[in-house]
């Protein structure tokens, strides 16, 4: 009886050969949950909601002209300490150090002639979509590479996501990271993208250096040291070719960063925030062999980046405000923002459009779990 509620696209056995993977574990996959039939922005697919053998979460399999596979972006473990971490991981004896940029993870493919841009989990996002059709020239790419897919970090200060100030970059930007193959996922080596994408005109990340596993630690640590006095995020080391699995690594302004907007909002993010920045924190310190007085600075800007947020968050509350954000796009008209307010609302995000002025929308995000639980408190609840 359940073999009549699969969805076609699912029950094709062109997509277990594509996949690699049993149709009776796909089809047992889709009844717990795992598979979610996807049929939005006029595309008929199913979505990976956690990965599968092989197959990565965010994986997306789209009937067109013909079956599309976009694999999901797969997830770079973080090393806490340099030395060790690269001298065991990259065999191969060099290493390149991309810079790891504060945005969203993008992944744009071209399926029937039409431009997507999908989220890390495998949802199409109409307004990085939009801007993605809008900031760069795709159309010559994807002709001449239909199997290819881009993947990138949407970065700026219109970002929706993660709004972050980069001067050369200002509202909105792409940066690219990984050209990988449909279907497979295989990338292209560190310099063939990056050749590529100055064919076609399109921007990577920035290639700090190419450096021996011996000297890499010691350059590592003083580029990362050198984009947190920047306000910049950290780096992503990968090998050369691209066969071994990439790392990253962050500064600690970043981390500090994160946990201000984590504890602005505790009873939502706090939680899946707080112990791993914390435990970064300690590896760091422990392997830059810091001084008393940096130790001190270290320590100082991660406890104000826990107490202040929340202290506000708790003063606005007892004032009778929301624990919200606002969050500004670009858009032509209120069907736009309507748009992405409903793409939020799919990804189980409360929103509400607040206004639409100069071609900007603001919309606020609200934080129920922070709002409720302080005014619990605030009223004598207990914890």
């Amino acid at each position: 009886m359940r073999e009549k509620n699969i969805p076609p696209l699912l029950a094709q056995e062109e997509v277990s050969q594509l996949l690699n993977v049993p149709s009776q574990r796909l089809e047992e996959a889709y009844w717990k949950g795992t598979i979610k039939n996807y049929q939005k922005h006029n595309l008929e697919a199913i979505q990976f909601r956690k990965g599968l053998g092989s197959v990565e979460a965010g994986t997306m399999v789209i009937m067109g002209e013909e079956i599309e596979v976009i694999r999901g972006f797969p997830k770079i473990r973080r090393t806490l300490l340099l030395k060790p971490a690269l001298e065991k991981h990259f065999t191969g004896g060099n290493v390149a150090v991309e810079e790891k940029m504060n945005g969203y993870n993008v992944r744009i493919a071209c399926i029937d002639h039409r431009i997507f841009a999908f989220t890390r989990g495998g949802y199409v996002c109409p307004y990085t979509t939009r801007k993605a059709n809008e900031i760069l020239d795709l159309d010559l790419f994807f002709q001449e590479n239909p199997d290819m897919v881009i993947c990138g970090e949407m970065v700026g200060t219109l970002n929706p996501y993660v709004s972050h100030y980069y001067p050369e970059v200002g509202k909105l930007g792409f940066r690219i990271f990984d050209l990988r193959k449909k279907i497979t996922n295989t990338p292209l080596t560190v310099m063939d993208k990056r050749e590529l994408l100055e064919e076609y005109g399109l921007e990577p990340v920035r290639l700090l250096g190419i450096f021996s596993v011996k000297e890499a630690p010691k350059k590592i640590l003083e580029i990362v040291k050198d984009l947190g006095y920047k306000d910049r995020e950290g780096v992503v080391m990968k090998d050369p070719m691209m066969q071994l699995e990439p790392l990253k690594y962050t500064s600690s302004q970043a981390q500090a960063s994160e946990l201000e907007y984590a504890l602005s909002y505790p009873f939502d993010l706090a939680r899946a925030f707080l112990f791993s920045r914390i435990i970064r924190e300690g590896f760091q310190a422990y392997e830059m062999a810091e001084t008393n007085d940096e130790l001190r600075e270290r320590a100082l800007r991660m406890g104000e980046s826990i107490i202040y947020p929340m202290l506000g968050t708790i003063k606005k509350v007892k004032e009778g405000e929301i624990a919200a954000e606002d969050l500004v796009i670009e858009v032509e008209n209120q069907e736009e923002a309507e748009e992405f307010i409903r793409h939020l609302r799919d990804l189980k995000v409360m929103a509400t459009l607040v206004e639409i002025k100069d071609g900007k929308a603001v919309i606020r995000r609200i934080h129920q779990s922070t709002n409720d639980k302080v005014n619990n408190y605030l009223q004598g609840g207990l914890y």
